[in-house]
Parts: structure tokens; C-alpha cells; sequence
């Protein structure tokens, strides 16, 4: 296998077989995100992919692998036809494949259109991670997300109209202290529009080498302690009324919760409530490296 490191996936395919696609980036200017800031952006020569899978597949054998992954940043990117013959020789090579699944970002899910996603839908490509980081446009434009709430929406709507499950994320603690409850009622409102499959909760930590870190450390974005983080979940759990799964599937985060919204509701808002009782020693740092 090759790879170009680093490489990341979604905690939820830490199980999956990893096709390296894509290397980096096309948007890569997030202020909170140093993932792919060492790679310059550019598509793998498909013959190159083809070859990766024929080489996990003598590697590991053709009935071990069941969900595969297909890093980088943006691998919907690709042009259609190249992801069909990819998902293809992955289906083929690997008869007890279940799922295939990639990120993907609003923007060029837009760009790309209802017809590409039917066609990788019916190629195999299963599910879809998407962060939408926040609904506020504000917010958005000062993390230079590159997309608007109005984009989040018709990007999530097209991937659900296209049978494909959608995995949106929503960044606590990311507009900062000032905007932090319009954050949480405005992501919501988004969520709530899309209705996606699942929603996965990332708590912001700057990391060094971003323009976040910057903002951090000349205290021009307020990081929130852990109580105001908390808080600001709690909201945003409140007002999400479409049926989803939500989880907090990360080490960034203050409290594990996965559960179904909205039958679990109360249940992990009493989970928040006693961890807002908890002394500040049981919390992880504020700041952590190496996420």
C-alpha cells in the first residue's frame, strides 16, 4: 500500500481498509485545520488506485475486508467515471464489501451535482462525512470555511436525494465565547434543514501552525472552558428536532454521549447536566496535541 502521510479518517472508520485517492486538500485554507497544509493537492492516477486494491486484497484476502475509506480531504472530487471504476474494483476485489465512504465538502458537492453522487450511489459509495463546522455565516466566513449555511443545505439535501447516508459535523466552541449560543441555535437550524443520518460533535482545540492558533494566542478568539462548551451541546442537542443519530466520537470532546435525537434527548441532557457538576480536574486540558 501507499500512502502520503499524514493520513485521517473519521473515528468511525478506524476499522476500514484505507484507499489513498486523493493527496491533500482543494480548499485547505480553514483557519482551524492544519491536516493537509505539508501536502499540495492533486488527484492519484486511478491506475495507481487500481493497484493499491489489488495489493490489499493479496495482502489481507478478499473476505477480511468490509468497509473501506477513500482519504483525502475531498475525494468526491474526482470525476465520476474514475470513482465508478475505483468503487468497482473494490467491490470486486472484496465480495464481503459492505460500505465505501469518503469526505466531502459542501462547496464541491454542489459543483458536482445530483447525477454524480446517483451514479457513485449505485457504484457503491454508501456514506458521506461532511462538516458543516457551524450555521452561522458569520462564523463561517471567519474560519474561511469556504460554503454558507445555504450551502450546507443544498449539499446535504442532494446527498440524502441521492440515497447516500450523510455524517454532518458540528465544531463546539468554534465561533468563540460572544457567538457561541448563535452558533449553537443557527448549526441546529441547519441540521434540522438537512436532516441528516448522523451528527458528529468535534470540540474546538487550535492547533499550532493555524490561524486559529494565532487568534489564540494573541486572545483574539476566546477558547471556551469546558462548562462553556458543555453548554453551548446542551443547546444545540435542545433545539435539533429531526430524527438523527448524535455523537460526540472524539477525544476533543468533554463528555461521550451516542444516542438517537430526539428519543435520547433527555436522557443526554441529564448526562450534560451532571457533567456540569463535575470539578474542572475532571476534564481533559483545554489545550491537546497530536489530535
Amino acid at each position: 500500500m501507499r500512502y502520503e502521510e499524514p493520513v485521517y479518517r473519521p473515528p468511525s472508520e478506524a476499522n476500514s481498509l484505507l484507499i489513498q485517492c486523493t493527496i491533500g486538500c482543494p480548499h485547505n485554507r480553514c483557519t482551524f485545520c492544519g491536516m493537509y497544509k505539508s501536502k499540495r493537492f492533486r488527484i492519484r492516477p486511478v491506475d495507481e488506485i487500481l493497484e493499491d486494491i489489488r495489493f490489499a486484497r493479496l495482502f489481507y484476502g478478499a473476505d477480511v475486508v468490509r468497509t473501506v475509506f477513500l482519504p483525502d480531504g475531498n475525494t468526491i472530487i474526482m470525476r465520476t467515471e474514475q470513482l465508478e471504476r475505483v468503487l468497482r474494483a473494490l467491490y470486486e476485489a472484496f465480495p464481503r464489501l459492505e460500505r465505501v465512504t469518503s469526505y466531502g465538502a459542501s462547496r464541491i458537492i454542489i459543483r458536482k451535482g445530483i447525477e454524480h453522487f446517483v451514479r457513485l450511489r449505485q457504484a457503491g459509495l454508501k456514506r458521506l462525512h461532511v462538516g458543516i463546522e457551524s450555521g452561522d455565516a458569520l462564523t463561517l466566513e471567519r474560519i474561511r470555511k469556504g460554503a454558507t449555511p445555504e450551502d450546507h443545505i443544498k449539499a446535504g439535501r442532494m446527498v440524502k436525494e441521492a440515497g447516500i447516508e450523510l455524517s454532518e459535523y458540528v465544531m463546539v466552541g468554534i465561533a468563540g465565547r460572544q457567538r457561541s449560543e448563535i452558533h449553537a441555535k443557527e448549526s441546529a437550524d441547519v441540521i434540522n434543514a438537512i436532516e441528516p443520518d448522523f451528527v458528529r460533535i468535534r470540540t474546538t482545540v487550535p492547533v499550532p501552525n493555524t490561524p486559529l492558533w494565532q487568534a489564540f494566542r494573541n486572545g483574539e478568539f476566546q477558547l471556551l472552558t469546558p462548562y462553556e462548551a458543555l453548554n453551548e451541546l446542551r443547546l444545540l442537542i435542545e433545539r435539533i428536532t429531526c430524527s438523527c443519530r448524535f455523537l460526540t466520537d472524539h477525544v476533543s470532546n468533554y463528555i461521550w454521549l451516542d444516542g438517537r435525537l430526539p428519543d435520547d434527548k433527555e436522557k443526554m441532557i441529564k448526562a450534560i447536566d451532571e457533567a456540569l457538576k463535575l470539578p474542572r480536574e475532571a476534564f481533559r486540558p483545554e489545550i491537546i496535541f497530536n489530535l
